[in-house]
């Protein structure tokens, strides 16, 4: 990648249910390294791949998404599709795939998603056992799910309740942006199922990969303080921001520049800005090569869990995934 004609488009898209909470930060390759503008509402979802596809270059685009790109292996693994991307397509044709049951008689395998809202008796482990899933709420989550050394647990994909849900986000992308982009032959590839993120960069091709905001932090060598939704908070980390992007070779725009310095400002969706400005940084350090761009080396990942893109550290108790049931050779090589 020896100039701006041969690097992707770089960018990151904090994901939400509401439109208003959809953000993206986008990094513009240069000879030099990266131009980052402050990031902007996602708008018409129906364009937005296309809409980055033409503002690179060459067509071709990093994109990471702080949103669940994969299945846990103990819902997948009785699961008759090949994998996940075949899966993700066939969701379309199940009339409630995407209805959020409101009670755990309305739970089946092809309605996953739980709870619509808070109840009494409401529990992972009642959703896991609604589900038919082993191991009580624990066998809701995915390996990159699970707590690490360098970071807490992430919510289970299925999940929809709390400030820490990301299950609605799901619905939002899988629905309304990644499945009509696979159907409409749209040149998108889905990290690590198709292979290495740097390897799917081809001109014409958008890769996009899940990302975390709290594994970025830590892969950026961030240390905030107090809560990121707090202005004073994130303001106080724009130093090290900035170090962080002189070490990528990132030249933020001066409006950049005083939103980093002002904390990205007092409103609520500060925190999203934030968020995917880490995201949008954390994609660029994967693509040049100061962390890995491949999943560790587990069929179940590469086939139907997915991965956080830059993540290294493996969960803190692995005795805690369900163990692999031998059927998941049964189309072949895992990619």
């Amino acid at each position: 990648m020896p100039d701006g004609q041969g690097r992707p488009l770089a960018a990151h898209a904090d994901w939400s249910i509401d439109p208003r909470k959809r953000w993206v930060a986008i990094a513009a390759p240069t000879a030099s390294g990266w131009h980052l503008e402050p990031p902007g509402l996602v708008g018409d979802v129906t364009i937005f791949l296309s809409r980055l596809r033409q503002q690179s270059p060459n067509h071709m685009v990093a994109l990471g998404l702080d949103v669940p790109i994969g299945i846990p292996r103990a819902y997948a693994a009785p699961r008759p599709e090949r994998d996940f991307q075949d899966f993700l397509r066939q969701t379309k044709d199940w009339p409630d795939f995407y209805q959020v049951c409101a009670t755990l008689d309305d739970i089946a395998a092809e309605r996953p998603f739980y709870p619509a809202r808070g109840i009494a008796g409401m529990t992972r482990a009642s959703h896991a056992h609604a589900l038919g899933l082993d191991g009580g709420g624990a066998a809701l989550s995915r390996a990159c799910d699970r707590a690490t050394a360098e970071r807490p647990a992430g919510a289970p994909v299925f999940w929809t309740l709390g400030a820490n849900q990301s299950g609605k986000a799901a619905i939002a992308a899988w629905r309304d942006m990644l499945i009509p982009a696979l159907d409409s032959g749209e040149t998108i590839r889905l990290w690590p199922f198709a292979g290495p993120f740097r390897s799917l960069l081809t001109p014409g091709t958008i890769a996009i990969a899940e990302t975390y905001p709290a594994e970025a932090l830590r892969h950026l060598g961030i240390k905030l303080k107090g809560s990121k939704r707090r202005q004073s908070d994130r303001a106080a980390v724009a130093d090290t921001l900035f170090q962080a992007m002189v070490r990528l070779s990132v030249t933020p725009a001066e409006t950049m520049r005083a939103t980093i310095l002002d904390g990205f400002g007092p409103t609520p969706n500060g925190e999203d800005q934030f968020d995917c400005t880490l995201g949008v940084l954390c994609v660029i350090n994967v693509l040049a090569g100061n962390r890995p761009d491949t999943a560790p080396e587990d069929p179940w990942l590469h086939r139907w869990e997915g991965w956080v893109l830059g993540q290294t550290s493996l969960p803190l108790n692995p005795a805690t995934i369900p163990a692999a049931p031998a059927q998941i050779p049964k189309t072949g090589t895992p990619a």
